[in-house]
């Protein structure tokens, strides 16, 4: 979390003093968020997709949203507190749902397909 920026008057959808802009930092990359009051709302249609080389690191990202008053959802996506959806998505997905193997990448997608939180064993087992 960085800088706050708060409105120097009122606005559409806010008043004097509100949070207008938040400066944050997601694995290195400086972003910011709009307060762009309650007409417009987060959706799918925009997400963090986070790489991951293993599975301790798949279960550490997803658990610190989750279990930080996030919520699951299918596939490898999951909504922080404030419900952004973010992907976390082990390396291992990814090649396995791109194999040369057309037969092999549809047996990983279908394993993917029952999930929530990515189980790197079991795509693999899948792909095999």
């Amino acid at each position: 979390m960085g800088t706050v920026h708060r409105a120097p008057g009122d606005y559409p959808a806010g008043k004097l003093g509100d949070v207008l802009t938040v400066e944050f930092t997601v694995i290195g990359i400086p972003c910011l968020g709009l307060n762009g009051g309650p007409a417009f709302k987060h959706s799918e249609a925009f997400s963090f997709q986070v790489a991951t080389d293993d599975q301790a690191e798949t279960d550490r990202l997803w658990n610190a949203i989750v279990d930080n008053g996030g919520q699951e959802s299918a596939c490898g996506w999951c909504k922080d507190k404030w419900g952004l959806s973010w992907q976390i998505t082990p390396h291992a997905l990814t090649t396995a749902i791109t194999d040369p193997d057309r037969a092999a990448a549809k047996r990983a997608f279908e394993a993917m397909m029952q999930m929530r939180k990515i189980d790197i064993a079991a795509i693999e087992a899948a792909r095999r």
